[in-house]
């Protein structure tokens, strides 16, 4: 294999690598603390009760909330993609 041949098959493995953490295939997987913090920044509520549920291969965190003007509301959080 010529140098500049090797150049560009290290460079194609770099582009797909790149290509593949820009689209969250790597990404870690969301904590139920991390979702819980997010709807209490999000709602300004006070987070009721949290339900971890497995849909197939996808995980998503049910959150019961309390909103400031006294509703109550689910949010629902993926986990993984």
């Amino acid at each position: 294999m010529t140098s500049q041949r090797c150049f560009r098959v290290i460079a194609s493995a770099i582009a797909i690598t790149a290509a593949l953490a820009c689209s969250g295939v790597w990404a870690s997987e969301v904590s139920a603390q991390q979702a819980v913090d997010k709807v209490q920044r999000d709602t300004n509520g006070k987070v009721l009760s949290v339900q971890t549920l497995q849909i197939g291969k996808r995980k998503i965190y049910r959150i019961k909330v309390l909103t400031g003007d006294g509703r109550v509301k689910v949010v629902e959080v993926k986990a993984n993609d």
